[in-house]
């Protein structure tokens, strides 16, 4: 109850649309696998635009061999791996892979600054400036800090995967200022779109 399942109509939009990425990807990068300058256009990502370091975060987090280490490059397993998830993952599944895109060097933990620098990129795409909540207006260094206040549940001053997806999980306010990290799929599209696929 509560839960609204997403409709064959929908999912049919998201077969077409990530057959359409695949084929793509096939026709572009014959050689199976995608570097970050051809992921930016790919997507249509000005590489200096202000999407430019939200998509090489996301690039970073599809760039997983096995979730062991990063070869710089996209192989198409990799990409569709990523892009599954992105479309059709659940919440928990999003939100790790949401973890690692803010955990840019990959140590396992969020800090306040990666933390900061994410929150500050995606507010400069969105163009933020308020919360879904009320009309108070928070700056960057406030959403940090209550995110920070809210998850990093030992005080250590860094956030773990647990304690993030725990976090999000509890926390409504968390989650709904997570989501605008936890919409790949709404990026990929409106990307997809600008690209003119």
């Amino acid at each position: 109850m509560g839960q609204t399942q997403p409709t064959e109509n929908s999912d049919q939009i998201d077969v077409k649309v990530i057959q359409g990425m695949y084929r793509k990807f096939v026709k572009e990068c014959p050689s199976g696998v995608l570097f970050l300058h051809e992921f930016k256009r790919f997507f249509g990502v000005d590489p200096t635009g202000e999407a430019s370091e939200y998509a090489e975060n996301m690039f970073r987090a599809f760039d997983r061999n096995g979730l062991v280490f990063q070869d710089n490059t996209i192989d198409f397993l990799e990409f569709v791996a990523a892009l599954n998830l992105v479309f059709r993952g659940d919440l928990e599944h999003k939100l790790r892979w949401s973890f690692k895109v803010y955990d840019k060097d990959g140590n396992g933990f969020v800090d306040r600054e990666e933390l900061k620098s994410i929150i500050y990129t995606l507010y400069r795409i969105k163009k933020v400036t308020k919360t879904d909540i009320g009309e108070t207006k928070l700056t960057v260094d406030e959403v940090t800090d209550r995110i920070l206040n809210a998850v990093d549940s030992d005080g250590d001053g860094h956030i773990s995967m647990e304690e993030f997806i725990e976090g999000a999980q509890q926390d409504p306010w968390v989650l709904n200022m997570l989501k605008l990290e936890l919409n790949p799929a709404g990026w990929l599209l409106q990307q997809q779109r600008r690209a003119h696929f």
